[in-house]
């Protein structure tokens, strides 16, 4: 049997709901380890092109010659996710641009799994029940206090904090529509890799040239090779961190999977503080600790 066989055969079983919960934790680490890597030591355009060339150049050949081809009705939806992800990339390297990572970020995942919420319902047909809505609000006041902690006691980026917020809160809206439009891809296709290899070929396209152009009107461009290496290795967590979450979807719940994959904002957070140097305090850690606590009750509370 093969791999994609296997999960196929776990699909709504106790077994693949397990697997489905392992994925989203994965991908929550992964997600927070992949948005310190586009914020930290180069600017956010080249980080996101050197990521998107290399997993794009990737995947490739898995796309052309290993996955089986795919279906059909297949390329209208490869064509909607390539300008979604697109709309997603652009806001949030310009939020990155104009705000602190630890206080864009939270901003970002805090929006995001609340629509997401909605949307797996009018898609899906998905319901929470009492208690995993009370996980839901647990869950993100930990991120929007944490928030609104660090707008209001960092003193980096302070004179564009409030364009970076009302980028990251587009950038939120924009994480619940790839997050649900990609849950119905990955779902239409027999084999769920199809998707995956087509869509990371195919999203690497649109922003590399768009780096390469911002590269050009630098004063002061970075050495490319430390860059290369940054977009290497950001392009196999991309490969683990989409694709575990794109396969928890299938697997099991869409919301679910989006609530549990929000507890990046802790990993980030952390990284923030031992990576990039930014503070990190015992309110922070509290706030932090909602996060990981209002996942723990989606979770088994439903």
């Amino acid at each position: 049997m093969s791999i994609s066989d296997w999960l196929i055969s776990l699909e709504g079983t106790p077994q693949g709901h397990d697997v489905a919960l392992i994925l989203a934790i994965m991908a929550a680490f992964l997600h927070a380890v992949f948005g310190a890597l586009q914020k930290g030591r180069h600017d956010p355009w080249l980080s996101r092109g050197a990521i998107d060339a290399s997993y794009g150049l990737m995947a490739m050949p898995f796309a052309l010659f290993v996955v089986p081809w795919p279906e059909p009705h297949m390329w209208p939806i490869f064509a909607g996710a390539f300008l979604i992800h697109l709309g997603y990339k652009l806001l949030q390297a310009f939020a990155y641009t104009k705000g602190a990572y630890t206080v864009v970020y939270p901003v970002v995942r805090g929006t995001g799994p609340l629509f997401t919420v909605f949307g797996a319902y009018l898609i899906f047909g998905e319901t929470f029940t009492l208690g995993q809505w009370f996980g839901v609000l647990v869950l993100l006041s930990g991120i929007f206090g944490l928030a609104f902690y660090n707008y209001m006691y960092l003193v980096q980026d302070r004179a564009t904090l409030m364009p970076a917020l009302w980028l990251a809160f587009a950038t939120g809206l924009f994480v619940a529509l790839y997050t649900t439009y990609d849950a119905y891809g990955i779902r239409a296709t027999q084999d769920p890799f199809t998707f995956l290899a087509w869509f990371f070929f195919i999203d690497g396209i649109a922003i590399p040239p768009i780096a390469y152009m911002h590269y050009k009107r630098m004063s002061n461009p970075p050495a490319l090779p430390p860059l290369a290496l940054r977009g290497i290795v950001g392009a196999f967590i991309a490969f683990a961190s989409f694709g575990s979450i794109m396969l928890a979807t299938r697997l099991d719940k869409v919301g679910e999977a989006a609530i549990l994959r929000e507890t990046s904002t802790v990993f980030a957070a952390l990284i923030g503080w031992l990576v990039l140097k930014e503070t990190v305090g015992p309110r922070r850690i509290a706030l932090m600790s909602l996060i990981a606590l209002g996942a723990v009750i989606v979770e088994f509370a439903g």
